[in-house]
């Protein structure tokens, strides 16, 4: 049971977190999945939280990437508004674009909120003890992480998505290039919904390229363009039984489903 902040405003109450899903995350049939699994892991530990439903509209994040800052300060004047008509302050995303845009962006508009990546909401559970890890299905197993291009050059997060995927046992190798001098995935500033400009190799492959090289049979990723474009360059090496690219929510809810 998912409830909406105009849910939880006609029971007169308020949530702990509101879970900012996006545009993949409601509409990408494979960040659907993180949504689930983002949401499996708050409802089992038993945290009050809501979405927007119908009333979240993107962050406007595309449209200023692609130079169209009309659009994006329309976008952004609605969410504030709504945001604000809810009295909304604790917020948690699983996308880097959203979390850069409604922590960085916002404010230049009159929208403050408190906003976390979804692996720093995740890093504050295991640390406070609300979230046990016991053993679980990728104890052991080597996991490499993808740095977001928004998620740590932009906002410097580095360690959350690392601890929690420490909090696994399992074992984490990096790739040659990582945190502050991490590979773009090649979907980043709009070039998602474009096709790439000639080249003798498209980045995410180069990227693919070098978590393979670790040896790692994880890929773990912290946004859905990341998870598209690593996801596609496993496909180009033909890895897919191999190689499998998980978001972190997944990889926690997974390891914790025994327990």
């Amino acid at each position: 049971m998912v409830k909406t902040m105009a849910q939880m405003a006609s029971e007169g109450k308020t949530p702990e977190v509101l879970f900012w899903v996006g545009c993949a995350g409601s509409f990408d049939d494979r960040y659907k999945k993180v949504t689930l699994a983002f949401i499996e892991i708050l409802n089992k530990l038993n945290i009050e939280f809501a979405v927007l439903g119908d009333e979240e509209a993107c962050t406007g994040d595309p449209a200023r990437r692609a130079g169209n800052e009309f659009m994006f300060q329309m976008q952004a004047m609605a969410n504030i508004q709504t945001l604000d008509m809810y009295k909304v302050e604790n917020i948690v995303t699983a996308c880097p674009h959203c979390f850069n845009t409604l922590k960085n962006e916002y404010p230049e508009l009159g929208g403050n909120y408190n906003v976390v990546h979804h692996s720093q909401y995740l890093q504050g559970l295991i640390n406070d003890g609300r979230l046990k890890i016991e053993g679980g299905a990728f104890k052991g197993k080597k996991i490499t992480f993808h740095d977001s291009c928004y998620l740590g050059r932009a906002n410097g997060v580095y360690e959350a998505p690392r601890e929690v995927i420490n909090a696994l046992d399992a074992e984490l190798v990096e790739m040659k290039r990582c945190r502050t001098k991490g590979l773009c995935c090649g979907a980043g500033g709009a070039q998602m919904f474009k096709e790439p400009e000639k080249g003798n190799k498209d980045v995410n492959i180069e990227r693919i390229e070098e978590a393979l090289d670790t040896g790692a049979k994880v890929v773990a990723a912290g946004c859905p363009f990341c998870m598209t474009m690593l996801t596609d360059g496993v496909k180009n090496k033909e890895k897919e039984s191999e190689v499998k690219v998980y978001d972190i929510a997944e990889l926690i809810r997974d390891a914790t489903k025994e327990s």
